[in-house]
């Protein structure tokens, strides 16, 4: 479940926003320029499927979105648990990568075929962690100080958009803020509040 939860960049612990509700998290990202929308989910990707396998599914809407966003560059980024060793710690690595703030010269796309994960994005003087889940593809407008969140047992498949050759570029702000926020994991362990009356 798509999950949308609003805090001051000043006070983490301070909940100004907690909904799960599709139209209010829309609408709210879109009051900042970032679109949220959902593509229907076709179908369970598993660690056997390939990228391409994954990439043909969506084909239709891929080659829609590139041809209206002159994207050039399409690829699929996924980590799903393992047994295998060493597993731990490469999803660790990933993990550590993205979890620190940063921004791009582009647009950042992304739609998730399988599992979730989180942005969180440094709108103003408040952090919009956006949980995004299968089905959900969120754009993320160039310059928006932002970071990733994939969790402690990463399971997702995202097919990823760029308008540039060099693909996933990140400019970090060395901004220590993105370690006070809850991660993840502590956003989904608290259950959805019921929409009020």
């Amino acid at each position: 479940m798509t999950l949308l939860q609003v805090m001051p960049d000043d006070a983490p612990q301070t909940v100004l926003l907690r909904t799960t509700d599709a139209p209010t998290i829309a609408g709210t990202l879109a009051g900042h320029g970032v679109e949220l929308r959902h593509w229907p989910v076709r179908g369970p990707v598993t660690p056997q499927d390939d990228s391409a396998e994954v990439l043909e599914r969506y084909r239709a809407q891929v080659d829609e979105l590139c041809g209206r966003e002159g994207m050039k560059v399409v690829d699929v980024a996924r980590l799903h648990p393992s047994t295998d060793p060493g597993w731990a710690e490469q999803a660790a690595k990933a993990r550590s990568t993205f979890l620190e703030e940063h921004r791009h010269a582009e647009n950042e796309v992304r739609f998730f075929a399988h599992g979730r994960g989180c942005f969180y994005l440094h709108l103003e003087e408040k952090v919009y962690a956006t949980v995004c889940e299968a089905g959900d593809l969120l754009s993320v407008p160039a310059g928006t100080r932002h970071w990733f969140d994939m969790g402690t047992r990463p399971d997702f498949v995202a097919i990823r958009f760029f308008e540039e050759e060099d693909g996933w570029v990140g400019d970090f702000t060395c901004d220590p803020l993105a370690r006070a926020f809850p991660s993840l994991d502590a956003l989904v362990a608290v259950p959805p509040q019921p929409a009020a009356p």
